[in-house]
């Protein structure tokens, strides 16, 4: 049986940054969206220092697909 698996070369990665870029995007999103949803804070870096940002203060893009 035959299998169709992706041949990695040396600039896939470059190759399909776009994609890779709009996927982890996504991936982002969505676990911004949970944590606001359950009412999580997130931690992150805001000029040289930790902010915790509550969830009613996290921002969800909409313009991501």
């Amino acid at each position: 049986m035959s299998e169709n698996k992706p041949v990695l070369v040396s600039d896939f990665f470059a190759e399909h940054a776009k994609d890779i870029e709009k996927i982890l995007q996504r991936a982002v999103n969505q676990a911004l969206l949970m944590h606001k949803q359950l009412g999580n804070p997130i931690a992150t870096w805001q000029d040289g220092k930790v902010v915790i940002v509550p969830p009613e203060e996290i921002v969800i893009l909409s313009d991501v697909t």
